[in-house]
């Protein structure tokens, strides 16, 4: 993989994804949606999907590496397989992130993983108001910037970081920005216009 020349001020990326049980509620994903916009993040891409079971068990076969060694004990092994049958029973919504700092903000935005802890620790974090269970616990997060790279790559193929990074981040980054309910996302104005460059 080649490396990505950033700017020192540049926005950072994340992934976020909503998860089916939010999805499938549209009060919830409504208010999830809300915290990313009222966090100031800027929504760089977003699209809902159906997940193939396959797909899934990639993805966090890839996301768990090193602690998959833990997955080969029965509990392990139990929650891997019902976190891939939960993820894989309805759609999902999944967000490109841009902040200055995208990664750890997100994450203390979702609040702890474990939905037991978030009620106590983050009441007022994503997990903590809406979460149900340490797998249906409303969201997902990169918890790096390779593993930002690699979970973009996996839910936005068609995603460039490298011209995102040429091209659209100085401009969101130096504004004028807005923001499009009908597609979602964030887009920087052309000078004198209103409209999507």
């Amino acid at each position: 993989m080649t490396s990505i020349l950033r700017s020192p001020q540049a926005l950072q990326l994340t992934l976020a994804l909503i998860k089916p049980d939010a999805v499938a509620h549209p009060l919830i994903l409504e208010a999830v949606h809300q915290q990313i916009l009222s966090n100031k993040f800027l929504i760089v891409r977003m699209r809902e999907l159906l997940w193939k079971k396959e797909d899934c068990q990639k993805f966090y076969r890839e996301h768990e590496g090193a602690k998959l060694e833990s997955l080969d004990s029965d509990p392990g092994r139990f929650f891997y397989q019902r976190l891939v049958e939960f993820m894989a029973s309805g759609p999902i919504r999944a967000y490109i992130l841009a902040h200055k700092d995208a990664i750890q903000l997100w994450r203390t935005v979702m609040g702890p993983t474990r939905v037991f802890r978030a009620r106590h620790v983050a009441p007022e974090s994503i997990r903590g108001s809406f979460g149900l269970t340490d797998t249906r616990n409303t969201t997902h997060g990169s918890d790096s910037v390779v593993s930002a790279s690699r979970e973009i790559a996996a839910f936005f193929p068609d995603f460039s970081e490298q011209h995102w990074y040429e091209k659209e981040e100085p401009q969101l980054r130096c504004g004028p920005v807005h923001y499009s309910p009908e597609g979602g996302v964030h887009f920087a104005a052309p000078a004198g216009g209103l409209g999507p460059a």
